[in-house]
């Protein structure tokens, strides 16, 4: 049985029942069934379910919106957009579907070939809390456009966003089969890629999460895409517009409470405009309201449980020991569930093993640097590589952070965001393949060349 807690209130959500080994084995079965037709549909028919669903998302946004919000906390206003989100991501993929996956002409010495995209079958998803609703469809729609179909294992506490999609989806007239929710345990996950019915897997979660996935698809020699963990830096120079750059830094570092693998997490910023960053920045941190996620003022909600506060908080204490000072905030406020007020950190050592940990939650650290080529050195001094910004109006110094930032995304004189039509994804130890765009599309597709 899973138990969904409100981190507000700290009292149950739902609770749900835990699929048993024949029931999953029914739904892997249903699955490869629905496979042997939906990959025999015209894209006409799939971009028309795909209009369908992006209807019956926004047809629903509220009561979805809702259920995120009292099994993960965010604020309703920012669980509603993220619905939104999802319809305009279904919405890409029902317009350029067609131009995405059609056969592309090769030319050969003698003769003729067809390179041609073609759908491979069942493709598992473990997805994590952060985002219950963007993450999961960054992989179903272009997962139902591709001819494949879907299984979901879901993070346990949110069951209700799970069961929601799934749902959703029937109700815009997907056929039973084409995306099932799984609800079970993480320790089944290494025995579902095993099965010879799924043919790859995507995991957005933790690098431990990320390496276990990765180990039993390499035994069962099957595709994965990992997206896992940021400590993304957020670059001022000195020609940036400095108070636009820092207001977006404390939208950047507190959007999802602070739990998001892009969130801006390490500020670096040019001496010449470090005290003016600072002021803007600081008075916008402490400014951020606090409180219950259901009310539309309210800017931030709690972290996703007591747990993950306690983990930040954990963080907190290793900076101290290392020499760190918490200018501010961190603070768990007079209120009920897993609040924490943002926070952040100066005189930060990067060389200490806690500032190359991922904070997920919001913190920030701040750091003074001298030159372009200090900011480098920093932005890239974590074993992670998901995404960036920088903020400068030359064109040498963007094309220079474009170039030598390991990352898989920079954003250039803006917060980073993913969208529909962009590559996602990350390098290092922020993983590998790429979700979104026709790259997302393509990633679990069989390119095959019709040669003659």
């Amino acid at each position: 049985m899973f138990t969904s807690i409100n981190p507000a209130t700290g009292e149950p959500a739902g609770t749900f029942a835990e699929l048993t080994d024949a029931q999953v084995e029914w739904r892997l079965q249903r699955a490869a069934e629905t496979f042997r037709t939906w990959r025999l549909t015209s894209l006409d028919e799939r971009c028309d379910l795909l209009r369908r669903i992006a209807d019956a998302f926004e047809a629903d946004k509220d009561a979805l919106g809702r259920i995120a919000t009292q099994e993960m906390g965010k604020t309703l206003k920012s669980a509603i957009a993220e619905v939104e989100k999802c319809a305009s991501a279904f919405r890409y993929y029902a317009e350029h579907g067609p131009a995405l996956l059609a056969p592309q002409e090769i030319a050969l010495p003698k003769g003729r070939a067809t390179a041609r995209w073609l759908p491979m079958g069942p493709v598992l998803a473990v997805m994590p809390w952060n985002f219950p609703y963007w993450q999961v469809i960054r992989f179903a729609a272009p997962t139902i456009l591709a001819g494949n179909v879907g299984l979901l294992k879901h993070a346990s506490s949110v069951q209700g966003c799970a069961a929601a999609i799934e749902a959703t989806i029937r109700k815009a007239g997907a056929p039973e089969g084409l995306f099932q929710n799984l609800p079970i345990k993480s320790a089944k996950v290494a025995d579902l890629i095993a099965d010879d019915r799924i043919v790859a897997v995507t995991l957005t979660g933790s690098e431990g999460a990320g390496a276990k996935v990765a180990e039993a698809a390499g035994k069962a020699l099957k595709k994965v895409v990992l997206e896992l963990g940021g400590s993304d830096p957020f670059v001022v120079m000195p020609s940036a517009d400095v108070e636009l750059a820092a207001r977006t830094a404390v939208t950047a570092r507190t959007q999802n409470s602070g739990q998001s693998c892009i969130c801006a997490k390490r500020m670096i910023v040019h001496a010449d405009v470090y005290n003016a960053f600072m002021a803007t920045f600081a008075a916008g941190m402490k400014a951020v309201k606090t409180g219950d996620p259901m009310r539309p003022d309210t800017d931030m909600g709690p972290l996703s449980s007591e747990g993950q506060r306690d983990t930040v908080l954990g963080q907190l204490a290793q900076f101290r020991d290392a020499g760190a000072k918490l200018l501010f905030g961190a603070e768990r406020p007079d209120l009920p569930g897993a609040y924490l007020t943002p926070g952040v950190l100066v005189d930060v050592d990067p060389d200490s093993p806690v500032a190359r940990e991922e904070i997920f939650g919001p913190v920030a650290m701040v750091f003074k640097i001298a030159d372009i080529g200090e900011a480098i050195t920093l932005a890239n001094a974590v074993p992670f590589g998901l995404g960036s910004s920088v903020w400068t109006a030359e064109p040498a110094e963007q094309d220079r952070f474009a170039r030598d930032i390991d990352a898989g995304m920079t954003a250039i004189n803006q917060m980073l965001a993913s969208t529909p039509e962009a590559p996602f994804g990350g390098v290092k130890r922020s993983g590998h393949g790429r979700e979104l765009g026709p790259w997302g599309l393509h990633e679990f597709m069989n390119l095959k060349a019709v040669i003659g």
